[in-house]
């Protein structure tokens, strides 16, 4: 078994999940870069590796449960554990529906994903994350799933009309606190966050890049900044948080 950090970023072939990737082997992490598509996965990870980085490419589909298990297989034989899970994938299709004529395929295509996905690929890796001495789990949430948020009329959240994504994020975060909370109380050595990257200029959500930057977004880095900086903390002390790069953020 290896003496390095073993990570895997879901959803990570590009956008922030990709930055994530990057900045964890630069940090001298082994990351391995889920992806649903092996082949836009692999030249992803072929840049960084051509750039001196430890990055190797898995398929990993979340809403596929075989493909979870085949993944698992692969990380147990070739280095016997894993240290940090950051469950990154994830999208919206419900973008200003309201929540009146939403239809429910929309919402069962976004929980799917979203909600049931994450929790597939984090039950199944729990094994390997207990062969960690000290093992993480981050969940890459949002600020548009704290109901707190969406009952304050001076927040940017407040006139977010995204019901379908908005609610799956919430669920993720009831499962961040859960998940924490058992942990914590069968003394197992796992912590669990919820990071909100904020609006990042990224493809999610069917934008490009260069368009969520003129409405505002935030430089990927900087969505990013908070993730890397609990992946990269030696101390493992924080569990059952919610927090973005500014801070602490509502449930």
């Amino acid at each position: 078994m290896t003496n390095k950090i073993i990570t895997l970023v879901t959803g990570a072939n590009r956008g922030m999940g990709l930055e994530i990737v990057k900045e964890l082997a630069e940090a001298d992490q082994t990351v391995l870069l889920g992806s649903r598509d092996l082949t836009k996965g692999q030249a992803a990870a072929d840049k960084l590796v051509a750039a001196g980085l430890d990055v190797e490419a898995i398929q990993l589909d979340i809403t596929d449960p075989e493909s979870i298990s085949r993944a698992v297989e692969l990380v147990g034989k070739q280095y016997g554990k894993l240290d940090i899970l950051i469950n990154n994938a994830g999208a919206s299709f419900d973008h200003f529906q309201d929540p009146s004529i939403l239809k429910l395929d929309v919402i069962r295509r976004e929980f799917d994903l979203n909600v049931f996905g994450t929790i597939d690929v984090t039950q199944q890796f729990i094994p390997l994350l207990k062969q960690s001495d000290s093992a993480k789990i981050i969940n890459i949430s949002s600020m548009m799933g704290s109901l707190t948020e969406a009952l304050n009329p001076e927040s940017s959240v407040y006139n977010a009309s995204s019901m379908g994504y908005q609610a799956t994020k919430s669920a993720v975060n009831m499962f961040t606190v859960q998940l924490a909370k058992e942990f914590q109380r069968k003394a197992i050595p796992i912590t669990v966050n919820a990071i909100d990257p904020g609006l990042v200029a990224t493809e999610f959500g069917g934008t490009s890049a260069d368009s969520a930057l003129e409405y505002g977004a935030q430089p990927v880095e900087v969505g990013v900044a908070r993730t890397v900086e609990l992946a990269t903390a030696p101390k493992n002390d924080i569990t059952a948080t919610f927090s973005n790069t500014h801070g602490k953020v509502n449930w």
